[in-house]
């Protein structure tokens, strides 16, 4: 029986060979091998407890923002959560919002019910599940900053509610449990006038228009901040001689030289080897050693346009 055959029935849908490209912002990376899409909670706790051979062989999409897929896939099931996923509620300066939905649209949710404190989410191009696996911050904020718990499955279908004083945080990074699956999330904000979260979230869009490249193929920000080093990671880069640098279809804005840009027809690998040389030249110039921000999954393929 084949891998596919094997499969366990759902509500949702199953999509074969599918080109991650179409739904990643770099619009580059080769194809999954399953992707699943569950119609709701049940229909993934029900695959979950059925799937029989590759526990190990599950991976969670979200935007697919700060993420590089490699040209040669992802093997096994890639889960992509769905309308189902992307619910927002509120009670009070409390929000209950699933792990599918956008960073900047619980930012507008929140504002539009006079709850601030979540403004610095419409700075992150991401998911709320996501941001939460890896810390997402914007201005000075980090997610975990407004996190009350979270609400995950595991690779067996089991439920788990985590208080988020249980869970291990650090700069872009976190300790949950590569084998959970977050459903969602309860963020604590605090009543706020109307027109001053306006404001700030104005004032967030006119930074990221003002000095980020928004509107092109890319992955956000691609290296973190160096802890012990005076400068940012894009002003090391900078330093260096890296802006504007080319490998391919691939290129460091000129904006803003911590993002990397396909112009159009880079592969994955032109986008990480390009990223690798940055890494190699502000070694070498500085002495600092870059750590990628931006997560490398799947098989490694040399594609050179």
């Amino acid at each position: 029986m084949s891998f596919q055959n094997s499969l366990p029935e759902v509500s949702g849908d199953y999509k074969f060979n599918y080109p991650l490209s179409r739904i990643a912002w770099f619009k580059v990376g080769g194809p999954a091998e399953v992707m699943f899409i569950p119609k709701d909670k049940q229909d993934l706790i029900c695959f979950l407890k059925n799937i029989k051979k590759i526990q190990d062989e599950i991976f969670v999409v979200g935007a697919c923002s700060n993420l590089l897929i490699r040209d040669g896939g992802l093997r096994g099931v890639v889960i992509k959560l769905g309308n189902n996923f992307k619910s927002i509620k509120y009670e009070e300066d409390h929000l209950f919002v699933g792990a599918g939905a956008l960073d900047i649209v619980v930012s507008r949710f929140a504002a539009s019910k006079g709850i601030g404190g979540l403004e610095f989410l419409s700075g992150i191009p991401g998911t709320i599940g996501g941001s939460i696996i890896m810390n997402a911050g914007a201005y000075g904020r980090e997610i975990s900053d407004i996190l009350v718990s979270v609400e995950a499955v595991d690779n067996y279908g089991r439920i788990h509610n985590i208080d988020s004083n249980d869970i291990s945080f650090s700069y872009r990074s976190s300790q949950i449990d590569n084998n959970l699956i977050l459903l969602g999330a309860c963020l604590k904000g605090y009543k706020e006038d109307h027109l001053v979260i306006k404001n700030q979230l104005n004032e967030i869009q006119k930074l990221r228009n003002d000095t980020q490249p928004i509107k092109r193929k890319t992955g956000g920000s691609t290296f973190k901040n160096p802890k012990d080093s005076k400068y940012k990671a894009w002003e090391l880069i900078d330093l260096s001689g890296c802006r504007g640098m080319k490998k391919g279809g691939a290129v460091v804005s000129d904006q803003h030289c911590n993002f990397l840009i396909n112009t159009g027809n880079a592969s994955a690998f032109e986008l990480e080897k390009l990223g690798d040389e940055i890494r190699s030249k502000v070694f070498c110039s500085t002495g600092v050693n870059l750590d990628w921000e931006i997560k490398r999954v799947g098989q490694l393929l040399e594609v050179s346009r």
